[in-house]
């Protein structure tokens, strides 16, 4: 299967790798580059094509490794890995990296209920100190004096405003937000459909049915393809023979006929899916079944229509991106904001403009907690907003007054509102509440 790497993915690993092992008189290279962008869009899949493409040893960590019974395991555990890819390069004669995956899960804070152990303080502490001294990187407990290769650090994220702001600063970290544009989401999804004979009109065709679906999407459409043969296979053999025909038995491996993946059949399949993604969305069964969540349920509404709940997050993705995605940049190259194409300023006399009010009290009645995220200029351009006040309590006009003067407070910096799910940690709303003049 022939799959396919963008080449904005490509260009920008290959130069902060490739960087990492030159030396440049004069120039201090971040060493870590933190890869980040919505679930779902391949970010760690990219990286290994990438890796195959350079000829690249890679050595990996999930942020399941970063907390443990033990405190100071995790931070250990870093060095170690970051000494094997030191030693990788010097065995072997290549480039190694080492690859932490899903950073912000493991190390990341979304809100005051996010539990901040020893473990998360000495893992920032210790990516910062590796970042700041990449040769010098020694285990507990003992010193080696000879200085270390120097090893690219990649890590991927969803959301990396959670992480602790001094390790996301530009001269340890560099950031590359990654979206697939349709080019992107066209070639990646005809690599995924490559032995299937779908032409690129099909192709296209396919993907502006399903626009605002992530790419993993469209391999697990692939997959849901083989169902029915698999289906037919189970019953041909025996729900009470399977185990044993396929586990330790001496017969050869099943085989499968190719299905049919026109594109009709390909679109009739994607429905079912994004079906089912809405049925979970709409379900949210455990407000009904946990009493004790009972007294936030101060509208009756929110169980009675759950279609509601589809409603006000269609609206609230689509302020996400009017906010984010289609953030107005620069006309003279650069990748700084162009001010003069902004729009206006939402705060104005000391008030919200009504849509902010509105939602504002969506939020609340669904029982969302709100909190601040402020940055200059330079900070909002790189997506390192710093974390700041939370929204207490539940009455919307103390909510405004607070969220009115913590404004008054940052009138020169960018002012971001976030709403966000307190039971499942995901945020549900980012919006620019604030432009400095």
């Amino acid at each position: 299967m022939s799959y396919y790497i963008s080449p904005r993915f490509l260009n920008k690993l290959a130069v902060h790798i490739t960087k990492n092992y030159l030396d440049i008189p004069g120039v201090r290279v971040p060493l870590i580059l933190g890869i980040h962008g919505r679930k779902g869009e391949g970010k760690s899949f990219q990286c290994e094509l990438v890796f195959d493409r350079i000829g690249v040893e890679a050595v990996h960590m999930s942020a399941g490794e970063l907390e443990s019974p033990d405190a100071g395991d995790p931070a250990r555990l870093i060095r170690l890995r970051y000494r094997e890819a030191a030693e990788l390069i010097r065995v072997r004669g290549k480039m190694a990296v080492l690859m932490i995956n899903d950073l912000d899960a493991g190390a990341g804070r979304f809100d005051q209920g996010t539990q901040y152990t020893v473990n998360t303080q000495l893992v920032n502490g210790t990516l910062m100190n590796i970042a700041d001294n990449p040769t010098d990187v020694q285990l507990p407990g003992s010193y080696d004096a000879t200085p270390l290769h120097r090893v690219p650090i990649l890590v991927t994220g969803n959301d990396f405003s959670t992480l602790y702001a001094p390790l996301i600063r530009d001269g340890r970290m560099e950031k590359f937000y990654w979206q697939p544009d349709r080019e992107d989401r066209i070639g990646i999804v005809g690599g995924i459909f490559s032995e299937d004979e779908l032409s690129r009109p099909e192709i296209e065709q396919l993907v502006d049915t399903f626009p605002h679906q992530p790419i993993d999407f469209f391999s697990a459409l692939r997959s849901r393809i083989y169902d029915e043969q698999i289906l037919h296979f189970i019953q041909t053999v025996g729900f009470e023979r399977i185990s044993s025909r396929l586990v330790n038995s001496v017969e050869d491996p099943p085989t499968f006929q190719k299905p049919n993946f026109s594109l009709s059949r390909l679109i009739e399949f994607g429905n079912l899916l994004r079906g089912e993604q809405k049925q979970v969305e709409e379900m949210g069964l455990v407000r009904e079944y946990n009493q004790s969540l009972a007294p936030q349920r101060r509208h009756q509404e929110f169980q009675d229509e759950p279609r509601s709940v589809k409603r006000q997050a269609e609206s609230i993705q689509t302020v996400i991106r009017n906010e984010l995605v289609n953030e107005p940049r620069s006309t003279n190259g650069s990748n700084g904001l162009n001010s003069s194409k902004m729009p206006r300023q939402p705060v104005l006399n000391g008030s919200l403009d009504p849509q902010t009010q509105e939602q504002i009290r969506e939020l609340l009645a669904q029982g969302y907690r709100l909190s601040l995220e402020h940055g200059n200029e330079r900070r909002v351009r790189n997506n390192a907003w710093q974390s700041g006040a939370s929204l207490e309590g539940n009455e919307v006009s103390k909510v405004i007054t607070d969220l009115v003067e913590y404004l008054s407070e940052h009138g020169g910096e960018y002012v971001r509102l976030i709403g966000f799910d307190p039971k499942s940690k995901r945020r549900v709303l980012e919006k620019i509440v604030q432009r400095p003049n």
